[in-house]
């Protein structure tokens, strides 16, 4: 059986836009046309390839499919740039690189390498934010090229480089401080003082309470699930939190006791890129001048 690679991006762009419509769009087709090659693929494998619900959703086959159609496309677009046609100027065809990363690395080092990859690179990046333990799934699931996971044992099918460790250091305001730890951030005082959790994901404070022998079910937290936020609300005396050291600044006061520091690494498709690679290789520079060494 052979696979129609028109029929793979087409469910591709479903799964990206998350609708017929929105898929349309982007293909300049009908939303009929999108719907019949949709039919005409699950038709083919004798399976569902998306769920109709909104967005829609790849199925495990759906997901295969996907990752088909972004290889090839990335396959597609290093033969093209071999041979000189179409990679550079205005007018070159752009291809799309979904890739998955960790809020704080959003936040503080990670897209200073991406943009020097897009000012030379014809790419339409596509960022999935999540949580560091959780992004090499977008990998395995083919929603996703690339991804800077926490995870060291490679995804099937991906290569795996050690970037760094991303130090946090537990720290709080000022003026928190006065309030809450005026004798210090002691084992009682951290029962009873408010602290900042990013979502309910996020372990960094749990573990850093219970490396304190704090039980940090019983102890009151906001959540503010966004970097630059949370960092934000540490600063404003909303509670204490774990904030990653390229964050850090003179507003804020380390409150002492052990840093936690997060390895990262990229995963990425192993495939014979030259694109890929180009990627990997400014994200690699950018961690080494940012992240402490593993």
């Amino acid at each position: 059986m052979r696979i129609d690679a028109q029929l793979a991006g087409t469910v591709a762009a479903v799964i990206d836009e998350g609708s017929f419509d929105a898929a349309a769009q982007r293909l300049h087709i009908t939303p009929s046309a999108v719907s019949q090659r949709i039919k005409a693929v699950e038709q083919q494998l004798g399976r569902v390839v998306v769920v109709r619900s909104r967005p829609v959703r790849a199925t495990e086959a759906g997901e295969a499919l996907v990752r088909l159609a972004r290889q090839v496309e990335l396959l597609e677009h290093d033969v093209v740039a071999a041979f000189g046609l179409g990679d550079t100027g205005d007018g070159a065809r752009r291809i799309r690189v979904p890739v998955a990363v960790n809020a704080d690395s959003m936040a503080t080092w990670f897209l200073a390498p991406i943009a020097r990859i897009a000012a030379r690179h014809p790419i339409d990046v596509d960022l999935h934010r999540d949580d560091q333990n959780y992004t090499a799934r977008l990998l395995e699931s083919g929603e996703v090229m690339a991804a800077v996971t926490s995870e060291s044992a490679p995804v099937g099918g991906c290569l795996v480089t050690p970037l760094g460790m991303l130090e946090y250091r537990p720290m709080a305001s000022a003026a928190y401080i006065r309030r809450w730890f005026p004798q210090g951030a002691t084992d009682d005082a951290l029962r009873e003082a408010p602290f900042v959790d990013f979502d309910r994901r996020d372990t960094l404070q749990h573990d850093w309470l219970r490396g304190r022998g704090v039980d940090p079910w019983h102890v009151p937290r906001h959540y503010v699930p966004a970097s630059h936020d949370f960092s934000q609300a540490v600063r404003l005396g909303l509670g204490w939190g774990l904030i990653p050291m390229p964050q850090a600044g003179d507003d804020l006061i380390d409150l002492g006791g052990p840093a936690t520091r997060v390895p990262l690494h990229w995963q990425q498709w192993n495939l014979r890129s030259p694109l890929l690679d180009a990627i990997a290789a400014e994200v690699s520079e950018e961690a080494r001048r940012v992240l402490a060494p593993m």
